[in-house]
């Protein structure tokens, strides 16, 4: 509910192509970018599908890949202004639902409640192995 919430709230702020699993993928990038290698490997995926959902968010404009100038073999996907823009975004509007919550339910009740989720949620969160989250 709460990543339907901030996905449709997104999407309104003009970022309507924008998936839940991208942002998992921008966060993977990074500030310095990366190699679809680099990025299958932090995320669990083979090469060939990062490297095909780096190809999906340089379409949508989010990503900008460039050759490696220290290895023309290479290319290294990096965020884009608009990959920034909608992660900037993302973190308003999760601030504003997450502070929706914490009215309801109390913030003593949602820090109990994000602390338990800690504890039931694997230690690895990049782990995307699950069929269909990189299908376009």
């Amino acid at each position: 509910m709460l990543i339907d919430e901030l996905h449709a709230e997104l999407g309104r702020q003009g970022h309507p192509d924008l998936r839940p699993m991208h942002g998992f993928v921008l966060q993977a990038i990074g500030g310095s970018g990366c190699t679809a290698v680099e990025l299958g490997r932090t995320l669990g995926v083979s090469k060939q599908a990062a490297g095909k959902t780096i190809e999906t968010l340089e379409r949508l404009g989010y990503v900008v890949s460039a050759r490696d100038p220290q290895d023309s073999r290479k290319k290294i996907a990096r965020i884009s202004e608009r990959g920034w823009d909608a992660l900037r975004r993302s973190a308003e509007i999760f601030d504003r639902l997450r502070a929706g919550w914490a009215e309801t339910l109390g913030e003593e009740r949602l820090r109990a409640l994000e602390s338990d989720l800690r504890k039931v949620t694997p230690a690895d969160p990049w782990r995307l192995d699950v069929p269909g989250w990189f299908s376009t």
